[in-house]
């Protein structure tokens, strides 16, 4: 995301212009689950000492690197094929003692509450290198030895990645329009820039059907009517599909290349755009984390950062990475997690995992909010001037609220342009009949006119004003529903020194995911499973 004084730009890379609304969040699943190939087995962790769920958490196959990632909610799922596997799920996260349970001990037909323990480990028991158990480093320093170690710690050879996607929107906390994948990312290694040299391979994709399909929702952002726009955002033209501008946000993959504003090239523009301070360090495993938050304030948006870097060789281990707008406040009026009531534009968060010292992507989620400007929910769709009976008809798309329908003023009538006052009005479920107050020879003569002129569309004037239906929208009022738009990939296995195929079945980076994509067979789709989401509220 581009920023300027006006506005704030989405994604825009140095030779591939990509304009990016991608949002990931983690989700529910379905339960009772949607039909799926196999039976699962469902978990939930908790906080232990204070039985919160436990979000974003790692499960892994103990024994076969393949695993995935708790929900906002802590819930998960493996298939129960594993089950006979004899082997253990370990759960991993940071802040937790890391947890090992064998699958045998998960049943089916039941949700198994699993209990992390969160606090701290013996410092001698953590994996410090001697000379940062002596050196204090300032915030700025920490991160900036994090960046200059980029190139060693995280992936030049190629390598692929198998995961579950999916793309969704919120509606007043429900879920709609969720789509969803599992693919896999043939990543050439890190010195190459990803857009360019990575290719996708889709295995599976789904338009769940079982989530509201809301239409306005799915159209195009549209910045020069405003029907469907993110505020103070500007989209411009873009290559790449949802995913491949997923797939931008994840700055450290994109190091070299831009990314997003205000990170912009991370290499070369983090800690130019922010101001950095350290808080409480923490561990994941055995392993001791710097936590580090950044801030960069500006007059058109305030961005708050939090890094988790590895005190042993300064590898990055997790971006949380949020902005707002600056100038204007949320609508809930409630304090976010910053601490203010800014509006909130993005929220980004990536996570990697370590694997033979190189570190590999666990997840990424995004998510922002759009407006979508929608016709009126309440409108009049008829009117018919029924003078013989002395009443003029007017026809509603809703029911009618009977206090405001009973209101005079309410309505204007005229004849020809002449202003007839009203009688009595009444009222009906979604229609109603006003009488006009005038005399038996201005009514005959009104009825002789429109016979004449065939037509009481040019004759008979009718305009309606504060209205309202049985739930309070107002006549003719058209309304800005506001959505909250979500991207996310899990990775389920990492797949070392994997090269693409050389075969044409892949993904189509400038063509929508789900409109008819190459699908490739998978060679272990058995494996690879997707957490869909539950169908109720998010809270």
């Amino acid at each position: 995301m581009r920023l300027n004084r006006k506005a704030i730009y989405v994604n825009s890379m140095k030779k591939k212009k990509f304009s990016v609304l991608v949002y990931c969040f983690f989700l529910l699943f379905t339960f009772p689950l949607l039909a799926q190939k196999q039976e699962q087995l469902i978990g939930k962790l908790v906080n232990a000492e204070t039985n919160e769920p436990v979000a974003f958490a790692t499960i892994r196959i103990k024994h076969m690197d393949l695993g995935v990632i708790s929900n906002v909610d802590g819930s998960f799922k493996v298939p129960s094929l594993f089950k006979q596997s004899s082997d253990s799920i370990e759960i991993t996260s940071i802040g937790y003692r890391t947890a090992t349970i064998p699958i045998t001990n998960l049943g089916l037909g039941k949700l198994n509450l699993l209990k992390l323990v969160p606090g701290t480990i013996n410092r001698g028991d953590l994996n410090l290198h001697t000379d940062q158990k002596k050196r204090n480093f300032s915030a700025y320093t920490i991160v900036k030895m994090a960046i200059e170690a980029i190139r060693d710690n995280y992936p030049k050879n190629s390598f692929s990645a198998v995961g579950y996607y999916r793309d969704y929107q919120l509606k007043n906390d429900t879920y709609i329009n969720l789509n969803e994948a599992i693919l896999e990312i043939f990543d050439q290694g890190f010195d190459q820039v990803d857009f360019m040299t990575s290719e996708i391979r889709l295995y599976e994709t789904r338009v769940n059907k079982d989530f509201e399909r809301d239409i306005p929702a799915l159209q195009k952002y549209d910045y020069r009517t405003g029907k469907k726009i993110v505020e103070k955002a500007y989209l411009e033209k873009y290559d790449g599909n949802g995913f491949t501008n997923l797939r931008i946000h994840d700055a450290l993959r994109n190091f070299n290349d831009y990314s997003y504003d205000p990170i912009g090239r991370f290499e070369k523009d983090f800690l130019t755009n922010h101001r950095f301070s350290k808080n409480k360090d923490t561990f994941l495993g055995d392993e001791a984390l710097y936590v580090i938050d950044g801030y960069d304030q500006q007059p058109s948006h305030l961005a708050h950062t939090k890094l988790y870097i590895s005190k042993k060789d300064h590898a990055i281990y997790k971006i949380e990475y949020t902005l707002y707008n600056a100038a204007e406040k949320n609508l809930s009026g409630v304090k976010n997690k910053h601490g203010h009531k800014r509006k909130l534009l993005f929220d980004v968060v990536v996570e990697y995992t370590r694997i033979k010292e190189k570190m590999y992507l666990n997840y990424i989620s995004f998510h922002t909010a759009f407006k979508l400007h929608l016709p009126p929910m309440f409108q009049m769709t008829e009117s018919n001037a029924v003078l013989s009976k002395g009443y003029i008809g007017l026809k509603f798309n809703r029911p009618i609220d009977s206090v405001s329908a009973r209101v005079k003023s309410n309505y204007a009538l005229s004849f020809k342009g002449a202003k007839w006052d009203i009688d009595k009005i009444e009222v009906f479920k979604d229609s109603l009949h006003i009488y006009p107050l005038i005399e038996e020879q201005t009514m005959a003569s009104a009825i002789d006119q429109i016979k004449v002129a065939e037509s009481n569309n040019s004759l008979v004037g009718v305009r309606v004003q504060n209205l309202t239906d049985t739930e309070g929208n107002l006549i003719h009022t058209a309304r800005n529903e506001i959505y909250k738009q979500f991207r996310e990939l899990f990775v389920q296995r990492i797949k070392q020194e994997s090269r693409a195929p050389f075969d044409d079945k892949f993904m189509n980076k400038r063509k929508p995911i789900f409109a008819r994509q190459v699908l490739a067979p998978s060679p272990k789709q058995n494996d690879y499973w997707m957490n869909t989401p539950s169908r109720e509220k998010t809270h």
